[in-house]
């Protein structure tokens, strides 16, 4: 196995670092090397903040009533409710990186990129309520009662409206193809590599005896999702309605458990998150090093701005577009202004005054270690938690894959069941091959769809910004 990583390594490297070189092109800016899609994906939550007049403030209530089902329309066509439909995105979100991509941030960007995190979070509900509320606007609903929806559906619709269809309809196909090859490392192989390397540290490390076991394990953890998946979005919600609020629940509890068993040192987390945030440390790449760690890695584990969300709310039973919109600017408060920031309050409180970092440890283990201090039973909690983490961002990204395969070469049986395999297949190999290469460039993909649906959540603004405040004085 080894060998054949190596090979396909080698294939793959020469690629990645091309893509990734264009994808990630970094300008100079204040002395810092600033990512242009970081760039594009902050600007856009920022404009759409103030362009919707703060309506990830204004909306929050009226989109937790939704979830709570107090708008709940029988009659309405889709397939799932707003509870579950926000479910299943946010299993798409909240992944290993929540738990170990906090880390590694405040590593490179010093305290202050936490205070970043969660500015970056609070912005990025903007840009999820656009990609929602388009995708229900320009969802297809099949004779079956089924549903496809996304970016590549709204790409397609704004240019046909135009008379330039071809021109939709080759944004769509780009943004399909880069979504189908990104889904199998970001919500695939890195998923289930992570779950893997997790459980490893809790049986023993090097002497673990699932060292030997990776196939096996993969296979197994693939089974699972596999059993889940075939029921496609009605199958996938119902698993990510029960797994989320329970793989959340446990992981903020443990958080503010061990948050609070350091209580004494949060006044400083907090006093060093903004100073850092302002500040001038040279370690830290002073304040601009800090807020594009940050926002980095608060975009890189939302998705704002990259629309694969609004696949998963596409499916919802609404007649209002508009009332998913609102809901789906809770999955950034939820991803990253709650689970990250109580991340960052963890190493922040725990890691950092009691000499955790700077060494060996980093993601995921430094996170670990942090709650292994006060409770060394903690670890385990870690991998029940990355293991479902993994288990539901799969689940999540098979769907958005499918959607955007379909959309590429038809809807058929054997075309899904096609996909299927080969995702389930790449889940299992995720646990044995470090395929650093491959990785990188599914991540190259993922980012690159950015580009196509910005420009549509842009081009839509009035007519979302319309339906939206349209929609606020209905419910007043």
């Amino acid at each position: 196995m080894d060998t054949l990583a190596a090979s396909i390594d080698a294939f793959m490297a020469p690629l990645a670092s091309a893509l990734s070189s264009v994808v990630f092109f970094a300008v100079p800016l204040f002395g810092q090397d600033v990512p242009l899609v970081v760039l594009w994906l902050a600007i856009g939550a920022l404009f759409f903040t103030f362009y919707l007049r703060f309506i990830n403030i204004r909306g929050f209530w009226l989109a937790f009533r939704h979830v709570r089902g107090d708008f709940k329309d029988p009659s309405a066509e889709g397939e799932i409710s707003h509870f579950r439909a926000l479910a299943t995105a946010i299993s798409g979100t909240v992944g290993v990186g929540n738990i170990g991509g906090v880390a590694v941030a405040i590593s490179l960007g010093g305290a202050g990129a936490a205070f970043w995190l969660f500015v970056a979070g609070f912005l990025s509900m903007s840009t999820k309520l656009i990609e929602c509320t388009l995708g229900v606007k320009y969802r297809r609903i099949h004779p079956d009662g089924t549903v496809s929806g996304g970016p590549m559906y709204y790409l397609d619709a704004y240019f046909k409206e135009r008379h330039w269809p071809k021109v939709g309809r080759s944004l769509g196909m780009l943004y399909a193809l880069a979504l189908v090859v990104g889904c199998f490392g970001v919500g695939n192989m890195f998923q289930s590599n992570q779950a893997y390397q997790q459980m490893l540290v809790i049986t023993g490390g090097e002497t673990s005896f699932l060292v030997d076991y990776s196939l096996a394990f993969g296979i197994v953890l693939a089974a699972v999702v596999g059993m889940v998946i075939i029921g496609g979005i009605t199958s996938i919600a119902r698993a990510a309605a029960v797994i989320v609020p329970f793989m959340a629940g446990i992981y903020i509890l443990g958080c503010l458990v061990i948050i609070s068993m350091s209580w004494e040192n949060i006044p400083i987390a907090i006093a060093s998150a903004v100073s850092g945030a302002f500040g001038n440390d040279a370690m830290a790449g002073g304040a601009l090093g800090a807020l594009i760690i940050g926002f980095q890695r608060a975009l890189f584990s939302n998705e704002a701005g990259l629309g694969s969300a609004s696949i998963a709310h596409s499916a919802v039973k609404t007649k209002e577009p508009a009332s998913e919109g609102l809901v789906g600017l809770l999955e950034p408060f939820i991803d990253t202004v709650v689970v990250l920031t109580l991340s960052s309050l963890v190493i922040l409180t725990t890691a950092v005054p009691n000499g955790l970092m700077g060494g060996e440890l980093a993601g995921i283990e430094l996170t670990s270690a942090a709650f292994a201090y006060h409770l060394p039973w903690a670890p385990y909690l870690i991998a029940c938690a990355a293991i479902l983490f993994a288990f539901s961002t799969a689940l999540a990204w098979s769907y958005y894959g499918l959607t955007a395969w379909n959309y590429l070469v038809g809807i058929g049986k054997w075309r899904t069941i096609a996909f299927q395999a080969t995702f389930l297949t790449f889940f299992a190999l995720g646990c044995v091959l470090e395929l650093r290469a491959v990785l990188d460039f599914s991540d190259a993909m993922i980012f690159l769809i950015a580009v196509p649906n910005l420009i549509a959540l842009y081009l839509f603004a009035p007519m979302v910004k319309r339906e939206v405040e349209g929609y606020l004085q209905e419910t007043a």
